[in-house]
């Protein structure tokens, strides 16, 4: 069944952030709609580059019933993307976030520079989602904890290893991504732990984080899934990235089913429709 995890916050800390409280308190899990202002995004890069159909495509993700809209000027592909100086990130954001603020839903900025992410937070955004966990801009957990954001940490890796045990290292990286954040005074109740699906895996390695999500529970922490589109899908039915919408639907739902909590998707609607209906099949038992 889709599980429901208690309140991420140790009993002794503060609960979750005000924006976490509401994401997690919906009685299926919180929809996370992608929008990529970016030219190589692997699965959409350049359909939103200009401002105009970003602006468009956020508010078809809010009419679509994404809970919150992540943003990111630069593709984090883990296979060809090509890196872009902050300069450029923030010259994509600025005629469009202030206005994807406006639309009323939590935005976070998909970034893993501390300097994108601190303009972004002071721009209106409201979370950071740094896919290399707090461990790569040695000034990311600052930035963070300096503006009490809620922020999601990614496990990541260079590259993937088939003989690593996926679960183990996932976990050891979360335990230094958590240590770096309470030094920082990022207080628990602001972490959302992310797996990594397709970053640092084999897809089988992908596979397997997925089959084995509610090992995360130790931390006591919210859990985001992003599956979507992800190559590991083409590995069981070959596909290109507009095709995978049955595979990413499928993870996604097993994901909710172990504990899942924010579910990150290109295809809003759709995710929205068949978590809601598979809480609803579950209520029946």
């Amino acid at each position: 069944m889709i599980a429901r995890p208690s309140s991420p916050a140790a009993p002794t800390a503060p609960g979750p952030h005000p924006v976490l409280r509401a994401l997690l308190a919906k009685s299926c899990p919180a929809v996370m709609g992608v929008l990529n202002v970016t030219p190589d995004s692997f699965s959409d890069g350049g359909r939103f580059i200009a401002p105009e159909r970003a602006l468009a495509q956020a508010r078809r993700l809010i009419e679509d019933g994404a809970d919150i809209i992540d943003i990111g000027a630069e593709s984090t592909r883990p296979y060809g993307a090509q890196p872009v100086s902050m300069e450029e990130e923030v010259r994509r954001l600025k005629p469009v976030l202030a206005e994807v603020v406006s639309l009323g839903v939590p935005v976070s900025i998909d970034s893993m520079k501390s300097e994108v992410v601190a303009w972004a937070l002071d721009a209106g955004a409201t979370m950071a989602n740094d896919v290399w966990g707090l461990q790569r801009d040695d000034g990311m957990a600052k930035v963070v904890a300096a503006r009490n954001a809620p922020v999601i940490v990614m496990h990541n890796s260079d590259r993937s290893d088939p003989a690593v045990d996926i679960i183990e290292d996932v976990v050891s990286f979360f335990e230094r991504s958590i240590a770096i954040a309470t030094n920082a005074g990022i207080p628990p109740g602001n972490i959302v732990l992310d797996p990594g699906i397709g970053f640092g895996k084999t897809p089988e390695q992908s596979m397997m984080t997925i089959a084995r999500l509610d090992e995360f529970r130790r931390f006591n922490l919210p859990v985001l899934v992003g599956a979507s589109r992800k190559r590991f899908i083409a590995s069981v039915s070959p596909s290109e990235p507009q095709q995978r919408l049955g595979g990413s639907i499928a993870a996604h739902i097993l994901a909710a089913q172990r504990g899942a909590q924010i579910i990150r998707a290109h295809d809003v609607a759709e995710t929205v429709q068949a978590l809601r209906v598979a809480a609803a099949i579950e209520k029946q038992q």
